[in-house]
């Protein structure tokens, strides 16, 4: 078969990408549909375009589109019919074409009544065109009569519509929050993009009291984490501690990923931030797994520790200090946590899969990383690290945050019994 065009030596995405920026370098020999179609195949195959993450498809995608010259529409639709059916082929015949049931008599008398009403949603218009007709005796509403909510959007967007009807519709904007930007960071492999999230501890219902708040810190790269308590997250609670939990960072950070909650996407903590020469990012909309990672480790740590039973807000100061001493040290250089390794999913031809064979401590994350000094805030060194790590064992530390949280709950229970 002809190949369309002689662009066999471009191989990865890098060369595409630098391609759409100068052109040139591809001379095109064949003119046909089908030998346009098969070309689209062998690109889709070759940089096996179903398993790319999204920007990369976007510069596939983008590729495509100058060098065929389709639209973005018609380019989706072969793409959408090589996921589904694996080939793309032209299709033969003549199409069948249902007879249509409104003339442009019928789209003319329902733009004179949606000027008349300022167009109104399409089950309310439906109600006036039957009103029309059943109540009013208009016997030219009587094909108007019977037509379906849904398909008075279809006849809005008919061109006779849109070129006849004088009024202009402006979507609702949403309102939107300068502070942060709406993204997922890349890391790119580098320690220092966090991910934040608050758990709450839970309500006295019968009082009316709320529990106190947890505030946990992950790093995406090596997952150290930090973890620290607060009485509430108004602003005047939350910019304090962040800054404390922070600077218990070793490497410096760099990026401060949360979801759009209000007690992170504030002017007081996006000006900590400004100070600290942190970026601010927030998670995007239909993205759940955007902050999927700190909400990971809100369960399998901090719920696992402390449950979802109320604790006074008072005790903030107190889980505070078993954060900062046992918990943290604990989390960070003697409990091993899950690393993902990308695969491909024999399954699922084209798709990856993670799979979690590695296990090390974020300390050990830290030191598998090419030159980690670099990253280390100053007056921190990875020998001081790693003598910290080895003044005692994986369970002699868990055995001593155990104790201390045993010793926690208790005092918890002091206090309740004191204030009763």
């Amino acid at each position: 078969m002809t190949i369309i065009m002689n662009d066999s030596h471009l191989v990865s995405i890098t060369q595409i990408k630098e391609f759409l920026k100068v052109g040139g370098g591809v001379s095109f020999s064949g003119k046909s549909r089908d030998e346009m179609y098969r070309w689209i195949e062998t690109i889709l195959s070759r940089f096996w375009y179903f398993s790319l993450r999204k920007r990369e498809k976007t510069i596939i995608k983008k590729y495509l589109l100058k060098m065929t010259g389709y639209s973005d529409s018609q380019l989706t639709r072969l793409i959408n019919k090589k996921r589904t059916v694996r080939v793309i082929r032209t299709t033969k015949g003549k199409r069948y074409h249902f007879k249509k049931i409104y003339t442009p008599e019928d789209v003319a008398l329902l733009i004179k009544t949606d000027k008349a009403h300022s167009r109104l949603s399409g089950p309310a218009t439906k109600k006036i065109l039957v009103r029309e007709y059943e109540v009013y005796g208009k016997k030219a509403y009587q094909q108007l009569a019977n037509i379906s909510s849904s398909h008075i959007y279809n006849l809005r967007t008919t061109r006779q519509y849109q070129s006849e009807l004088g009024l202009s519709f402006e979507k609702t904007k949403p309102t939107t929050n300068p502070i942060g930007q709406r993204k997922k960071p890349e890391p790119n492999g580098c320690p220092g993009y966090i991910r934040v999230d608050t758990v709450h501890q839970g309500d006295n219902l019968e009082q009316g009291k709320k529990g106190v708040y947890h505030i946990n810190l992950v790093d995406e790269v090596i997952q150290w984490e930090i973890v620290g308590s607060i009485e509430k997250i108004s602003e005047r609670f939350l910019a304090p501690l962040l800054e404390q939990l922070l600077k218990q960072f070793p490497f410096q950070i760099i990026n401060f990923h949360s979801d759009n909650g209000s007690e992170y996407i504030n002017r007081v903590v996006a000006e900590l931030l400004q100070k600290l020469l942190i970026n601010q990012t927030k998670s995007r909309p239909r993205h759940s797994n955007d902050n999927g990672l700190a909400e990971t480790k809100n369960g399998g740590i901090i719920r696992k520790h402390f449950g979802y039973a109320y604790i006074e807000q008072r005790q903030a100061k107190a889980i505070n200090d078993f954060y900062r001493t046992y918990l943290n040290p604990y989390l960070n250089f003697h409990r091993p946590s899950g690393f993902a390794t990308r695969i491909f999913d024999l399954k699922k031809p084209g798709k990856y899969k993670n799979v979690y064979k590695t296990y090390l401590t974020p300390f050990e994350k830290l030191q598998s990383i090419k030159q980690p000094e670099q990253y280390l805030i100053p007056g921190m060194t990875m020998m001081l690290l790693t003598q910290f790590a080895k003044q005692m064992s994986d369970t002699e530390a868990a055995e001593q945050m155990q104790k201390a949280k045993r010793e926690l709950f208790k005092s918890f229970r002091v206090s309740e019994h004191q204030t009763i």
